[in-house]
């Protein structure tokens, strides 16, 4: 006999680990009752079946989809996806649900979730869920309420190693000045599931290559976290080499303007660029590409405006 314990979110502030359920292998209501003759009569008119009949698996494989779809998750893909879920019970399913929701996650953003990562729905919670809380809560320090919004920013997080991937990534950002009034917030904690070696370390030997410092890299991307998020091959090598060729930039501007990066080049960069060459203007970096479209077309017309009144 299972006892299902209900998990509130006050568990994640306590220091004592929550019980598992709870199974007695040895537990027989014949073996616990005093009437034990009572039984007797029971079991000789009982025809239930000992193993469960192909009708009874139907039965319960309909259930499981008729509650993923309400979930809003794709039946057919989180089965392609994960084949565990074929022979999960229900109650597996559920039993993540419940531990979504006890983290503020609310149902239309948990079916999106579950859609994203079908290998979620045969998790267990207590090993696979509650130590990426643990590790959000107490060593990156994130509030209780935002954790929920860092989930939800980057639903990667849940099926994440601490020990393999967040961890170590966590230690890297911290050398590299994500701390004191720079530490990691729901809005970056999404960070946390990149490679160090893969994917953090090269952006970084990127920058450096361009002539900066350890210590400017580390100003500029605490600055803009989003450096850390490109490519350095499909984004960042291509801005620089327009910037240092065509725009004929000087990498000291990159320095005060870090956020060039995170503007589209075809988008935004090359077309204005080509506006303020055409006119014979120039400005700096940050008015160039901060501005909307139409705070651009008005700051040109002003400068224009300028041009003509100095002739």
């Amino acid at each position: 006999m299972a006892i299902i314990i209900e998990l509130y979110p006050k568990f994640f502030f306590s220091k004592t680990p929550i019980s598992k359920p709870f199974i007695n292998p040895n537990f027989n209501p014949r073996k616990n009752t005093k009437s034990h003759q009572f039984f007797k009569p029971v079991a000789q008119f009982s025809h239930q079946p000992t193993t469960t009949t192909p009708s009874y698996r139907g039965t319960i494989f309909r259930e499981k989809v008729i509650y993923l779809e309400k979930l809003k998750v794709n039946p057919e893909k989180a089965f392609k996806q994960n084949p565990t879920l074929r022979s999960c019970s229900l109650r597996t399913i559920k039993s993540v649900i419940q531990c979504l929701s006890s983290m503020g996650i609310h149902r239309n953003a948990m079916g999106r979730i579950l859609d994203m990562l079908p290998e979620l729905l045969t998790c267990e919670p207590h090993n696979d869920i509650y130590p990426l809380l643990d590790f959000l809560l107490n060593e990156v320090r994130i509030p209780y309420p935002d954790v929920q919004k860092s989930i939800l920013r980057c639903p990667r997080l849940l099926v994440s190693s601490v020990e393999n991937r967040l961890r170590p990534a966590l230690c890297f950002l911290r050398e590299l000045g994500f701390v004191g009034p720079h530490s990691l917030t729901c809005q970056t904690t999404l960070l946390l599931v990149s490679s160090v070696d893969g994917t953090l370390l090269p952006k970084v030997e990127f920058l450096m290559g361009l002539g900066f410092t350890r210590v400017e890299v580390s100003n500029m991307v605490v600055r803009s976290p989003g450096l850390l998020t490109l490519s350095v091959a499909n984004n960042l090598a291509p801005k620089v080499e327009f910037f240092l060729k065509e725009m004929n930039g000087d990498v000291v501007e990159l320095k005060r303007f870090p956020q060039f990066f995170s503007f589209s080049l075809e988008g935004r960069i090359k077309p204005r660029h080509a506006v303020l060459v055409r006119l014979g203007l120039s400005l700096p970096l940050q008015e160039m590409l901060q501005i909307s479209d139409g705070g651009f077309d008005s700051m040109l017309l002003e400068l224009r405006l300028r041009a003509l009144e100095g002739r």
